[in-house]
């Protein structure tokens, strides 16, 4: 552990105002905040459901806010006050709905956080609109920002791509409302707390945009999700909350996880991996000059050369060069990938070459 990461209070909660605590954090110290503010929601009275029954709304007094003002000199706070603590290559995630979501991405944008991507968390199943007199509120949105235009953010492309069955992430996710036995209780057997955020929604925010041993801050901590999700995950916490009611239940929470296996953790990303060159396998002996690769669909072939280079005949000419710029003048495309798009005989099936650079990655 770095001398700054061991200054940090890591996978602890921190009880107070949350501007002060995170005022006490040591300046460009940690990689993600992940942060569910208050929403402001501006509730007129009580709602109730057909039956008559009184709907369990957010009425808390921290969630209380005299005017818009007022919303967004707080906002502008904490927001500062995690700029300062974040690193360089750091970056943020702030959850919202339409009553704040909107301000939260004007106050980011005034401090200086570029905005990556804006996520719409529609929601499986989603409390109806019981006055029906405006639509089902069935979304919140999650705005993703880096620290900067030039932070040099975290974003694990291929294990989302993984997840999601080899389709690239969408930033539309359809995950459900925190429910049933996640759904954290008091002595009472009543809701611990009115907003509590699914697992599944912070799991796939952590695998997104942090590294093993990576340090997250949730200034509005609740319950304790992004703790509990972070430690299974490998990655340290650090937990920012004024109610000690709060707190209690998210450290029972936390002390309940078992983090994963490290082998069952991380995925490696391919742009983080060593740089295998194509005369590699050859020098390997893995492919042989006049080695013969086609493309998966067998309208292309080319000859493999002992410098690693490889000839083709196209329309006009014959082409010599390498495995991508090959692949590209055969297809008439301005680039091609010649890892996945070449492929070898193994036995009476056809396989990219690629599955030869992975043997000779895992010697590296």
């Amino acid at each position: 552990m770095s001398d700054q990461k061991s200054k940090l209070p890591t996978d602890s909660i921190l009880i107070g105002d949350c501007v002060e605590n995170l005022k006490t954090l040591p300046k460009k110290s940690v990689d993600l905040i992940f942060a569910d503010p208050p929403y402001n929601l501006q509730l007129g009275g009580d709602l109730h459901r057909p039956n008559n029954s009184k709907v369990d709304a957010v009425d808390n007094d921290w969630d209380q806010f005299e005017s818009l003002q007022k919303y967004d000199e707080f906002t502008r706070e904490w927001l500062s006050a995690s700029r300062d603590a974040l690193k360089d290559d750091g970056a943020i995630w702030v959850i919202g709905s339409y009553h704040n979501i909107f301000r939260l991405g004007y106050i980011l944008q005034d401090l200086g956080f570029w905005i990556l991507n804006d996520v719409i968390w529609r929601k499986s199943n989603p409390m109806p609109n019981f006055r029906g007199r405006r639509f089902c509120n069935a979304h919140e949105t999650l705005i993703w920002a880096g620290k900067s235009e030039k932070s040099k953010y975290t974003f694990n492309y291929d294990a989302l791509k993984t997840m999601n069955d080899d389709l690239q992430m969408r930033s539309d996710w359809y995950l459900p409302l925190c429910t049933g036995e996640e759904r954290l209780k008091d002595e009472d057997g009543k809701k611990a707390h009115p907003t509590q955020k699914p697992e599944s929604l912070l799991y796939r925010v952590i695998m997104s945009s942090t590294k093993k041993g990576d340090v997250i801050v949730d200034p509005f901590f609740g319950t304790g999700t992004t703790g509990a999700v972070a430690k299974k995950l490998g990655r340290h916490y650090i937990g920012l909350e004024r109610e000690e009611s709060y707190a209690a239940h998210a450290q029972k929470r936390i002390d309940a996880i078992k983090p994963l296996a490290d082998n069952l953790i991380e995925m490696k990303q391919k742009r983080e991996q060593p740089r295998v060159p194509f005369g590699t396998l050859i020098e390997r002996g893995l492919l042989k000059p006049g080695t013969t690769l086609t493309d998966a669909k067998k309208q292309h072939r080319v000859t493999v050369h002992a410098d690693g280079s490889v000839m083709a005949q196209n329309r006009i000419e014959v082409v010599r060069g390498s495995i991508h710029k090959v692949g590209a003048a055969l297809q008439d495309a301005p680039s091609c990938n010649g890892w996945t798009y070449w492929h070898y005989e193994d036995g009476e099936n056809t396989k990219p070459i690629d599955e030869l650079r992975s043997i000779i990655r895992k010697d590296m």
